[in-house]
């Protein structure tokens, strides 16, 4: 299977120009089966008011969707990237997996960071797994990746690889995401933002080091920290269905459950 990222710099509300830049930064891609776009990719990040949320919020099946179905049929492959979604009167940090056909499904971000909170109600939709081209992939948004339970639940449903859009400002999770992948025997695709969002009272400076993390702990691809970045690699998902670390260790079957919740 041939997978990869697009890192970028978003420019906030400017959703037709950061459209045209990722259509500009795929423009050579073809027959690849799966690419991940940061967090947030068409708005940006640092809002202001509820109302600039509202502003920029679409339903599942608005302009984003329409687009990342168009990079689609150009590319053969299946796309996901962050978008605001309103649904129901309630705007959510959201993620969601396109094709060429339409869209397959939306994640909700679980663990919403820092001033998040002000502006998007916490996700409600059920960590899951879709069948990509025979492939069984899960999604998780950025700080999410800072609750190891949610790389677990992902991998017990059957994860082969987990699609982690994100807007990464800390600087721990491409070295934490070694050692998700290694206890869970997946493979990640973590795409990152670069640049700085100096907006109201706040200035976030996104890291970059979009990745690539193999089933083993290994980094197969690391984007630079400083300028918009595209990168594939062949991987080789089935190998994930093995998760034992040695003749006597399995990553699953040694769990032992009835110790883990008994104190809490």
């Amino acid at each position: 299977m041939k997978v990869g990222y697009v890192q970028l710099k978003t420019e906030f509300g400017e959703k037709q120009s950061n459209f045209d830049k990722v259509s500009d930064l795929l423009k050579e891609v073809q027959d690849i089966d799966l690419i991940v776009l940061p967090e947030l990719f068409a708005t940006g990040y640092t809002f202001t008011s509820i109302e600039e949320v509202e502003s920029l919020s679409e339903i599942k099946d608005g302009e984003t969707s329409q687009f990342l179905q168009e990079m689609g049929k150009r590319t053969d492959a299946v796309i996901v990237g962050g978008f605001v979604e309103k649904f129901e009167n309630k705007l959510y940090n959201s993620a969601m997996m396109v094709s060429k056909d339409g869209v397959i499904d939306v994640y909700r971000k679980l663990h919403l960071f820092n001033k998040e909170r002000k502006w998007f109600s916490p996700g409600n939709t059920n960590l899951k797994v879709n069948n990509i081209k025979g492939t069984k992939v899960g999604i998780m948004i950025c700080f999410d990746w800072t609750f190891p339970e949610v790389a677990r639940t992902l991998s017990l449903l059957g994860a082969e690889i987990i699609a982690h859009p994100a807007n990464l400002v800390m600087p721990y999770c491409q070295n934490a995401m070694k050692t998700r992948c290694f206890c869970n025997k997946l493979y990640a695709i973590t795409a990152n933002r670069i640049g700085t969002e100096k907006r109201g009272e706040d200035t976030f400076e996104f890291t970059g080091r979009s990745q690539i993390t193999s089933f083993n702990g290994e980094v197969l691809s690391s984007a630079p920290f400083d300028r918009e970045f595209v990168d594939f690699v062949e991987i080789f998902p089935k190998k994930t269905q093995d998760k034992n670390i040695n003749q006597y260790n399995n990553v699953h079957d040694d769990r032992r459950e009835e110790y883990y919740w008994n104190n809490i």
